[in-house]
């Protein structure tokens, strides 16, 4: 079977992209918290962005499994001996899966690595479309949106060990501004979609935030490990029963197009989570989320925070200005930048 697939990929190589997200309400996407937590019908709410990470499959030596990517030395290893838990493993594990080899997945993302802005789920989404695209070509039956969402997730939360969220796929997969409600029922599916921001909008939005990558990659695991580790212990039940309501609000202000109403409660939001993890925001982030505060916008991290990026949404009078507030702050790292983004409508595409 090796050798039919790469001589599909030597007439027409494959390629899938997908975009990454903001989000607001992230965790509530684990089932650690929303099942016991599910009297409330906890969402998350996330935007699809036009930084899109894209996968393109391409033919290699029998065998092997080779991966590249922006950031990281290429690597390359038999098909059943890949490793996992190496830094490019998640895309591995995928490969492993679908029984594939003889192939290498050439990653290419728009946005800066480890940025909290869910490009390894964007690249898993990407990945397993991919392939699923090569499988077909061989007669098998393709896959839906959600079928991949669902694969994604599993592969990924089998490579990390520990319970992980839907979000990330669910925005790459589906594109657009939404809110993801979390459902466990035997007859329902694990996740329901709500339109908040048209698609016929969606420039409007765009006008509406303010995305910067503070300089620093994000390492999130540890801010993640004590929110987990708090709410089972009892410790933060309250707090993240605020968050959740706070999530509620904050989707209806964004369906009414109340966008400072919106900011004041992801500051709301933001501050709780600054109380249970005071590391969630680095020096750089703080400055940025208090210049946004200053001019009745509201800030956030992005993802779990720890480095990466931040966000900002507000009337768009108050955001210009943030936008050179955020400029003059920003030159403190060479790294730090705003970065250009839109609403990206699509999702998932396959080429």
């Amino acid at each position: 079977m090796s050798k039919i697939y790469l001589n599909i990929l030597k007439s027409a190589p494959i390629e899938a992209s997908a975009p990454c997200r903001i989000d607001m309400g992230g965790t509530l996407d684990i089932k650690t918290f929303h099942l016991p937590l599910r009297r409330l019908n906890p969402c998350t709410v996330n935007a699809a962005i036009n930084l899109r990470t894209r996968v393109r499959i391409l033919p290699c030596v029998l065998g092997q499994v080779k991966v590249s990517s922006a950031g990281f030395e290429s690597v390359s290893f038999p098909e059943d001996a890949a490793p996992f838990n190496h830094p490019l493993g998640l895309m591995f594990a995928i490969a492993t899966y679908f029984g594939v080899s003889g192939i290498h997945i050439d990653i290419e993302s728009a946005s800066p690595p480890r940025s909290a802005l869910g490009g390894s789920s964007a690249a898993a989404i990407a990945l397993v479309a991919a392939l699923s695209r090569l499988l077909e070509k061989t007669g098998q039956k393709p896959m839906t949106r959600k079928h991949i969402v669902l694969l994604a997730h599993s592969i990924e939360e089998s490579v990390a060990g520990v319970p992980c969220g839907f979000q990330d796929q669910l925005a790459a997969a589906y594109g657009g501004v939404n809110a993801w409600y979390w459902e466990n029922t035997p007859s329902a599916s694990r996740f329901r979609k709500k339109v908040l921001v048209s698609k016929t909008f969606h420039d409007d939005f765009s006008l509406h935030i303010l995305v910067a990558y503070c300089g620093v990659p994000h390492e999130s695991r540890q801010v993640n490990r004590k929110w987990v580790d708090q709410f089972i212990e009892g410790s933060t039940r309250k707090e993240w029963i605020a968050i959740a309501n706070h999530t509620h609000r904050f989707s209806e202000a964004l369906l009414g197009g109340r966008y400072q109403k919106a900011g004041d409660i992801m500051n709301l939001e933001t501050a709780i989570r600054q109380q249970m993890t005071p590391d969630v925001l680095d020096d750089m982030g703080m400055e940025l989320i208090q210049a946004a505060r200053k001019l009745d916008c509201g800030g956030r991290f992005t993802g779990a925070g720890g480095g990466g990026c931040v966000w900002a949404i507000g009337e768009i009078s108050a955001i210009d200005l943030l936008r050179n507030t955020w400029e003059k702050i920003l030159v403190q790292i060479p790294e730090a930048r705003l970065l250009n983004v839109q609403i990206d409508s699509d999702g998932l595409t396959v080429k």
